[in-house]
């Protein structure tokens, strides 16, 4: 019996430790907006995508216009893997670009 309790006791104990590192893992993953793919800003609401655009952008300027046109890349098929910095780094081009014509 001492050789039961003993085994479960330990077997316990690796199962705990097991779930403390998958919850660590999981509550280590970025949450934020900025660090992610078109998947994760289509589902964000729009006061985040708002957010988003603005601290990656630097500037308060046509913050409507570039989440609008992040919005149409994450339509886009295939977009989803597309880093969020980098469809907002385009879309911040082209309105600057648009702006000096």
């Amino acid at each position: 019996m001492k050789f039961l309790k003993k085994y479960l006791r330990f077997f316990i104990g690796v199962a705990v430790l097991i779930l403390a590192i998958v919850i660590f893992f999981f509550a280590m993953q970025s949450s934020d907006l900025e660090n992610g793919n078109l998947k994760k800003w289509r589902s964000a609401d729009l006061s985040r995508r708002t957010a988003a655009a603005q601290i990656l952008s630097a500037s308060d300027e046509n913050l409507d216009l570039l989440v609008q046109c992040v919005d149409k890349i994450a339509t886009l098929p295939e977009s989803g893997e597309m880093a969020v910095r980098d469809a907002v780094a385009l879309c911040y081009t082209g309105i600057q670009v648009n702006q000096n014509n």
